[in-house]
């Protein structure tokens, strides 16, 4: 069935069809649409749910920590400052090996204050040991937010499903709404393989020493090291039980996405421009306007941001001569920190002697500044010409500053 409804009610159908037992929920613009919604369909019986409303984004995370090590499957979603003020859970959570799924309305961060749209606050966060999923469209957000439950119990590590503030959230598109039945095949009931039972008490998370030593039993347990090496090895693992889900979500559904990323007219491309989020689809028109004047360029949405599909993403940049990644956050000190992830992916992935392309950065769009595809066109013809003479791949620009 499709039907037409904004991106946080999208998330939150998603959600429901999931049939999360456990919400826990904050507001802060522009996600509170989203849990709203979720209150209405368990208030008015169409979703059998706990919600649980709290008294900070920190109290949210935490009750879904709590309410997953109790084997309950579990969701909330935050904003900018609310994901910040979350850091401390998010590495626990991650840490635990919960599979939480948390929905990351993408919002710019203070100081100063800002409520529009940008990359700054997941991004941010990139490195707390979450899996984290851009999102393009409302049809993705609905799909994305099932196929994340399903990867999360599977590799036991907790997602992050990102997408655009107000240009996604808020907006109304048609997409088609799965089946519950279907659903309910693809994403069978939550089994925890480590949640709390009463009737086998333990603690859980204790203080843990640097050295592996022998526990109370006899047996050799990992020290803090240990662990952390079990989660970067598992997080790398899901990059292929990813791709997994991705397929079985398709052959269920008859809708085909990019695990990795979503090219668009790359296959002849001389020329690729990298986003992540609702901009690949907006660089589709300018694409389609320098193709017209005999530019060979095309488009890669990266879907998939933590882990880092590194190979993928060589193989699919390698043949171009150049790669010009638009971004809407920073890393501060240095560039764009997808520009940063697609030079070390070209660097540690192309053999041979192989010459690499040249890679440009803009960043744009902080804070909600309005990105014109006129400047986006213009942006890629530049770059186009100047990495052709030069083949400059340090250049990080900002597009539409006015100082």
């Amino acid at each position: 069935m499709q039907i037409i409804e904004s991106g946080n009610v999208a998330a939150a159908l998603g959600v429901k069809l999931a049939r999360a037992q456990v919400i826990a929920a904050f507001p802060i613009t522009p996600q509170t649409p989203l849990t709203e919604k979720l209150s209405e369909l368990i208030e008015s019986g169409e979703m059998k749910a706990e919600y649980i409303p709290v008294e900070s984004e920190h109290s949210a995370l935490s009750v879904c920590i709590g309410a997953a090590t109790a084997g309950a499957r579990t969701f909330t979603a935050t904003s900018a400052n609310g994901l910040l003020y979350m850091h401390e859970q998010l590495h626990w959570a991650a840490g635990a090996r919960l599979p939480i799924v948390m929905c990351v309305v993408n919002r710019g961060v203070g100081a100063p204050w800002n409520v529009w749209n940008d990359h700054q606050d997941s991004i941010s966060q990139r490195d707390t040991g979450w899996i984290q999923i851009y999102v393009n469209d409302h049809q993705q957000i609905i799909d994305t937010v099932i196929k994340a439950f399903c990867i999360a119990e599977k590799v036991n590590i907790p997602v992050m499903v990102c997408y655009d503030g107000y240009i996604l959230s808020h907006t109304y598109m048609p997409f088609y709404l799965p089946d519950q039945e279907l659903v309910d095949c693809f994403l069978p009931p939550h089994k925890s393989v480590y949640a709390l039972d009463p009737e086998d008490p333990r603690n859980i998370n204790t203080v843990t020493l640097p050295e592996a030593r022998v526990n109370v039993h006899g047996v050799l347990a990992h020290g803090y090291m240990e662990l952390r090496y079990l989660l970067q090895e598992d997080l790398r693992k899901s990059i292929h039980t990813i791709a997994e889900v991705e397929e079985r979500y398709s052959e269920v559904f008859n809708r085909e996405g990019g695990a990795y990323l979503e090219e668009y007219r790359c296959r002849d491309a001389s020329y690729i421009a990298v986003s992540m989020g609702s901009l690949s689809f907006q660089l589709r028109v300018a694409v389609d306007a320098l193709r017209e004047k005999g530019i060979r360029i095309g488009v890669a949405g990266v879907r998939l941001y933590r882990p880092f599909p590194d190979k993928a993403i060589s193989n699919a940049l390698s043949h171009a001569n150049g790669i010009i990644v638009f971004e809407k956050g920073m890393s501060y000190g240095y560039m764009g920190p997808l520009a940063s992830d697609i030079k070390s992916a070209l660097y540690g992935n192309v053999n041979g002697n192989r010459k690499l392309p040249f890679v440009h950065n803009y960043i744009l769009g902080l804070g909600g500044r309005n990105i014109r595809t006129r400047d986006l066109i213009d942006a890629l013809r530049n770059s186009c010409k100047e990495g052709e003479s030069t083949h400059m791949s340090d250049t990080l620009k900002w597009s539409g500053l006015k100082i």
